[in-house]
């Protein structure tokens, strides 16, 4: 039994150590794989639900509110305009 002989005997057990090393990563990567996905999945579903959530508050809450304020600033305007029309200026005459 030459040099040649383990080298040879060497060269085939790296070879055998790494092809299970890419074995063992492969089957690592692929699990992580799966866990990802699942918990991209879920995210996916919490999204969603918070979506559904945010229309159902607009259309139930913010819309509603946004009219009544919209009602009173307008009518604020009016008695804002209506007040200037009518204030009496400085050299005691009326403002027009």
């Amino acid at each position: 039994m030459g040099i040649e002989w383990f080298r040879d005997l060497v060269i085939c057990i790296a070879g055998l150590v790494l092809a299970g090393v890419l074995i063992f990563i492969a089957v690592m990567a692929y699990s992580l794989y799966r866990k990802a996905k699942a918990t991209v999945s879920s995210a996916e579903a919490i999204v969603a639900r918070v979506q559904r959530f945010s229309v159902y508050v607009e259309d139930e809450a913010i819309k509603p509110l946004v009219q009544i304020v919209a009602l009173v600033q307008g009518i604020r305007q009016g008695v804002n305009t209506f007040s200037t029309l009518f204030k009496k200026n400085k050299e005691g005459g009326r403002d027009v």
